[in-house]
């Protein structure tokens, strides 16, 4: 097949484009099988047409990126590459540069997937929200963040954490200490998330004032939880029973946000998942809204996505082998 060459002018941005030692460009050769370089301040691609033209939109895509001010890393580049194959990357330097929150440190904090956009947009929009997906997709990261911001604008008044103690019940009994230290470690990612928002020392003396509250799940019993924003954190692992317990606890002027990844559920074999259930029975209530993250919407190293992907084709694989033999 004859190759092909377009020429992309970059302006004054070519540096920030290509990153270090060209690694930038790197990624693009690779990942679409193309041959880029940079010949006097334009960046040519010769290969075959296809290929060309989607390494063409990208790095176009990426310049604009670069142009709103935002970083570009390898994850990011994939991303672009990722949408481009799928046809949906327009707008997406608008999903990077919107700042949804600011660390204790003045971090900013941005969506950097069109998932994490949506997801952000639904907490915004809704009262019951679901954030479904793999690790790694920032969707408990997010929604600690948004009731931080919540919190800091005066939104509302506490902040109430939760989960399934353990995997597959609540038998707290074992582990040393109080109530707090019994929970300590199912949470900690939570922790960790709310001491980057507040500050750590803040963030101690909000547990103090109980502002900040930590309960395993089966404490919600018998409560309202009103002027809140309720964290239910690997909701894969509650029951039907325990779900409905917990919506119901919703409140005046509250928020719930309830995260969860289905491919690890820890059940009894034949207990189906609270989580499953109550996304597929409230998917038509207004007010209510469940967002589904992929392994494209993962943001930690690069390599995560790649994992989370092999799992879910070995998964689809093994479907499809079980319905063969059950035909």
């Amino acid at each position: 097949m004859k190759n092909y060459t377009v020429e992309i002018k970059t302006g004054n941005k070519l540096a920030e484009l290509l990153g270090v030692f060209d690694e930038n460009l790197n990624v693009i050769s690779k990942e679409l099988g193309v041959v880029a370089f940079v010949d006097d301040g334009f960046i040519k691609v010769t290969g075959e047409k296809e290929n060309v033209d989607f390494a063409k939109a990208v790095i176009e895509k990426l310049l604009e990126v670069v142009n709103a001010k935002e970083p570009l890393d390898k994850s990011r580049i994939l991303y672009c590459i990722d949408m481009a194959r799928e046809g949906n990357l327009d707008g997406i330097e608008k999903i990077f540069s919107g700042v949804i929150a600011v660390t204790s440190r003045g971090k900013q904090i941005k969506p950097k997937t069109v998932g994490q956009k949506k997801y952000v947009d639904a907490i915004n929009k809704n009262t019951v929200i679901f954030g479904v997906g793999p690790a790694g997709t920032g969707k408990t990261y997010l929604a600690v963040c948004m009731a931080a911001v919540a919190y800091k604008q005066k939104l509302t008044e506490k902040i109430i954490l939760t989960r399934p103690a353990v995997e597959a019940g609540e038998k707290l009994g074992f582990l040393p200490g109080d109530l707090q230290n019994k929970v300590d470690p199912y949470l900690r990612p939570l922790y960790d998330a709310l001491g980057e928002m507040f500050g750590y020392e803040t963030y101690q003396k909000l547990i103090e004032k109980n502002i900040i509250e930590i309960a395993p799940l089966a404490y919600m019993r018998g409560r309202t939880l009103s002027n809140s924003y309720v964290i239910l954190d690997e909701a894969q692992n509650t029951t039907k029973e325990q779900m409905k317990m917990f919506l119901t606890r919703l409140g005046e002027n509250s928020k719930m946000l309830i995260t969860g990844d289905v491919t690890q559920i820890d059940l009894p074999q034949g207990k189906e998942s609270g989580l499953i259930h109550a996304t597929k029975i409230l998917k038509n209530v207004e007010g209510i809204e469940t967002v589904v993250l992929t392994h494209k919407d993962v943001v930690r190293n690069p390599l995560v996505a790649q994992i989370v992907k092999a799992y879910v084709k070995s998964e689809e694989s093994q479907k499809e082998i079980k319905n063969e033999s059950n035909r």
